[in-house]
């Protein structure tokens, strides 16, 4: 054979071995993109999955002085401006909006309405945070069409809104983490609850339990709230975030017992987490987070909070990181030391 045909023969070969490499290699898709654009770069899939981390907050209300200092100040991401570095780096933000988002907001400075106007959601883009909880007793201060315009403001600035009687999700390097939301400041747990937390735990890897609930300005939680987070973990909520009291309150896990499907009404094992971890079987719940953003200046209790960062890995809890959070200012929380 000629020499200028081995080389036409070793070419043609050579550019062969390279398209079948190329489609080898097919992107992993992602559903839901990070902190800015809501895109994310296609991972090949001989890259090993990360840990992905889930940060949780206490209560986030945007109106009333809040709003009012932010607007005076020109800049709506005010109440966000000594934290957002922490909350962007996370690969999932998750916090209860205790205010509904509407084009005619007055601006109350006192009283038990709340809103916030539409600009104030640039500090939610400008903090990352990518879902937010609906489920409380603030969120239709003005009716169903406010809900409404809150739910179209929040999908148009790229944030996902449960506590709406159905699940939310999104996918983050191969783990499947679900969101729901619930109050049950003026309604106990229904059959219909437990069951939308069992359906929704059969699609997700990690199912998030946000709850509206408990007694204000207490540091304890009740009996009954022990009895409803066992009955959530028992229906398949992995982490139940709590909200409400405006008080930071204890953390419990509820693990259940080897060799039973369910966790018994009386004697399940119920504990505070150790050097903060969970057995990997367990329920991690949170009774109440506090105030994040809140203009509640009138006591120190309601002037703190706690954020909390879990990571998890093969759908697994790997570890959990606290950190404190205090309002020197009105509305603008910062990480404090112990």
């Amino acid at each position: 054979m000629h020499s200028l045909q081995k080389f036409t023969l070793f070419g043609i070969g050579f550019l062969l071995l390279i398209l079948l490499y190329s489609s080898s290699k097919s992107p992993i898709e992602n559903n839901s993109g990070r902190k800015s654009g809501n895109s994310l770069s296609p991972k090949s899939d001989t890259i090993p999955n990360s840990d992905v981390s889930i940060l949780l907050t206490g209560d986030v209300m945007l109106g009333r002085t809040v709003m009012i200092k932010s607007l005076e100040s020109g800049d709506p991401n005010y109440p966000f401006l000594k934290v957002a570095g922490t909350l962007r780096s996370a690969d999932i933000t998750f916090v209860n909006l205790e205010n509904p988002i509407i084009a005619n907001c007055p601006k109350y400075e006192s009283g038990f309405i709340f809103c916030a106007l539409p600009a104030m959601v640039k500090g939610l883009t400008f903090a990352g945070i990518d879902v937010v909880n609906l489920a409380n007793n603030h969120s239709r201060n003005f009716g169903e069409k406010g809900l409404e315009e809150t739910v179209k403001i929040l999908k148009d600035n790229g944030i996902l809104a449960t506590g709406l009687g159905r699940l939310v999700t999104i996918e983050r390097d191969g783990q499947v983490f679900g969101f729901l939301g619930f109050d049950f400041t003026v309604k106990n747990p229904t059959e219909a609850d437990l069951k939308l937390i069992k359906e929704s735990d059969t699609k997700v890897d990690i199912l998030i339990v946000a709850v509206h609930w408990g007694v204000e300005y207490t540091s304890t939680p009740t009996k009954q709230q022990r009895e409803w987070a066992r009955q959530m973990a028992d229906a398949g909520a992995d982490v139940i975030s709590g909200h409400h009291p405006h008080w930071v309150q204890g953390i419990e896990c509820f693990e259940k017992p080897k060799g039973v499907d369910t966790i018994p009404p009386l004697g399940w094992n119920r504990f505070t987490p150790q050097d903060n971890t969970c057995p990997s079987n367990s329920t991690l719940v949170y009774y109440s987070l506090g105030n994040f953003v809140f203009d509640q200046m009138w006591s120190e209790e309601t002037k703190k909070g706690m954020v909390v960062e879990l990571n998890f890995l093969d759908s697994e809890l790997q570890s959990i990181n606290q950190q404190k959070t205090y309002m020197f200012k009105s509305g603008q929380p910062q990480f404090v030391k112990d």
